[in-house]
């Protein structure tokens, strides 16, 4: 892959372009859905442009972003959750969303009670901050807006400071999530991925 027409690192690209392919194989960016950006410095970040297929990212299809600034066009409605999510916090590099079923569902089933709330699972290990499966893992769900710069300014008061769950939940809509490093956050989000799944069989199977 070459650099970017923005002058984005070559690196940077391959790293989202392999997030792409990575939730792609796993079902969980339908119909050019979701949207991956990685953090290129302290005033910039790289996203995915608007409807490109997260399977076969190229060059092209990664934008870079000022993180104070007017938003380029082309770029996904929901670049404004990425970016507050990088203001919030200087040691985040990279932020994914994905549409996956167990996300999508669950984030509807436990809207009302605003978390899916996860205990003794030895996955929550996966996750940065969770040493034991005698922790409860929370999952903040929040209700989807077309006004994304509203929808990110009601999520970070919420978050606030607090060093928990490395994602949260869109109603009807899927999972976030974040890490230090690509590899940290792709690993926060198979690692969540598989404990929704794990919920949602649970709640199958017992009903």
């Amino acid at each position: 892959m070459t650099e970017s027409p923005d002058g984005i690192a070559v690196e940077i690209l391959a790293q989202i372009a392999g997030a792409g392919r990575f939730a792609a194989t796993r079902g969980w960016v339908p119909a050019t859905g979701g949207n991956f950006s990685c953090r290129i410095d302290e005033r910039s970040i790289a996203i995915t442009r608007s409807g490109a297929p997260k399977d076969a990212l190229t060059a092209a299809d990664i934008v870079r972003v000022p993180l104070d600034g007017p938003l380029p066009p082309g770029i996904s409605a929901e670049s404004p959750l990425h970016l507050a999510r990088y203001r919030s916090r200087a040691a985040i590099g990279a932020v994914l969303h994905v549409h996956s079923v167990a996300s999508t569902v669950l984030s509807r089933l436990h809207a009302d009670e605003g978390e899916v709330s996860l205990y003794g699972y030895e996955m929550h290990k996966a996750l940065e901050g969770f040493a034991t499966h005698e922790s409860s893992v929370r999952i903040p769900i929040f209700g989807n807006r077309q006004d994304t710069a509203a929808l990110a300014e009601a999520i970070e008061r919420r978050l606030g400071n607090r060093n928990e769950t490395p994602g949260y939940l869109l109603a009807g809509h899927g999972l976030y999530v974040w890490g230090a490093s690509m590899t940290d956050a792709r690993r926060h989000l198979e690692g969540l991925e598989f404990l929704l799944e794990c919920h949602l069989e649970e709640r199958r199977l017992t009903r």
